[in-house]
């Protein structure tokens, strides 16, 4: 967003969602302003990584342990929870494959957060029921061809994507065009009708292995073990 007060308040919100002392990675971190705010207010260790070669070198310069590369290329040279939580701010509409990037982001940390504008608020369905052609908002301030957006979804999307995907949305949060704060709900369609923005706490569905038990034997996984 290019609203800064808006983004300020987006991380407040990102900020609330993060336990202190955490290990964290940013995505797309820019030139390190979140990662700056995460430092000085809950003491995070951060990490960064963004794909402006001009950004990265201004976060570097700073002092913050950024690294230039592209999210959709570049994320395999992190390990398996390497973090504790890994951030995707205003980004997810922006990436070729948003389901791939969820479960990566997964893969990297123990949770994810994730915020994106909310391409169901009242005013885009407006513009495109009167006008009949794409909106442009403060939140999407873009012309349809000059727009970096690849994926224009909506929170109820975003929701039914989680399920189908098995990820868990531990919490949602919501900023309305005004700035009030909303805690979203799987049932509150309200949210996706009057919120500009949405942030997410998402973690991975982990499936327990089936056992099966008889008087002799028990099964577990693919392994037989004598009783």
């Amino acid at each position: 967003m290019n609203n800064k007060l808006s983004m300020r308040k987006d991380w407040a919100l990102i900020e609330s969602l993060i336990d202190a002392n955490s290990k964290v990675l940013d995505i797309g971190c820019g030139d390190g302003g979140l990662m700056a705010q995460l430092e000085k207010n809950i003491q995070t260790k951060t990490s960064g990584i963004e794909v402006s070669a001009h950004l990265a070198q201004k976060a570097i310069a700073q002092g913050f342990n950024v690294v230039q590369g592209n999210a959709e290329k570049d994320l395999n040279q992190y390990s398996n929870k390497s973090f504790d939580y890994v951030i995707l701010s205003q980004t997810l509409q922006a990436m070729f494959r948003p389901k791939e990037m969820l479960l990566e982001l997964l893969r990297i940390g123990g949770k994810a957060i994730v915020s994106f504008p909310n391409f169901g608020h009242w005013t885009i369905r407006l513009q495109l029921l009167l006008l009949g052609k794409m909106p442009i908002t403060k939140g999407l301030p873009y012309a349809w061809y000059e727009t970096p957006n690849i994926h224009f979804f909506t929170i109820k999307d975003f929701q039914n994507l989680c399920q189908e995907s098995n990820i868990i949305i531990e919490k949602g949060l919501a900023l309305t065009r005004g700035g009030k704060q909303i805690e979203i709900s799987s049932g509150l369609s309200s949210a996706n009708l009057f919120t500009n923005e949405a942030i997410f706490l998402l973690s991975y569905k982990n499936f327990e292995p089936i056992k099966i038990k008889s008087k002799q034997k028990s099964f577990a996984g693919n392994s037989v073990v004598a009783s």
